[in-house]
């Protein structure tokens, strides 16, 4: 436990983003949430995990988690389908969390190079890990 890890928050006067890193789930999410008064975007580390590792890589039921206790309006699931670090296959992580979501918060889901609007909370996007080999 001699290693610094952090987010950042960037605000705007339009915009208030939490950009985690990586991350364990604790109850410092909650008092974030509270003392910020939520955000409109949580960029949250969801993927390369491992029941062992849960303290710097959180699962995607704890990544859903964080983004209720942040208030967040959005969600942008990262550290996923890129390459293997982990034990899982390189499409769990974003096939888990959309389906623990049931589309309660959405989610940032853009294929590698897709440009996502900061701005639009209604922006769509496909699930392009599907049929994926």
């Amino acid at each position: 436990n001699n290693t610094l890890w952090l987010s950042y928050i960037l605000q705007t006067p339009d915009l208030k983003i939490y950009m985690g890193g990586d991350s364990g789930y604790d109850t410092h999410f909650a008092e974030i949430g509270e003392k910020f008064g939520g955000f409109d975007l949580a960029i949250l580390d969801n993927g390369q995990y491992n029941v062992a590792w849960q303290a710097v890589h959180m699962l995607p039921d704890e990544v859903l988690k964080v983004a209720k206790e942040l208030n967040a309006k959005r969600i942008f699931p990262v550290h996923s389908s890129k390459f293997v670090m982990a034990y899982h296959p390189w499409d769990e992580p974003l096939i888990k969390i959309t389906e623990l979501n049931e589309g309660n918060i959405p989610l940032v889901t853009p294929i590698i190079g897709e440009i996502v609007n900061l701005n639009d909370n209604d922006q769509q996007f496909k699930q392009w890990w599907t049929g994926v080999e």
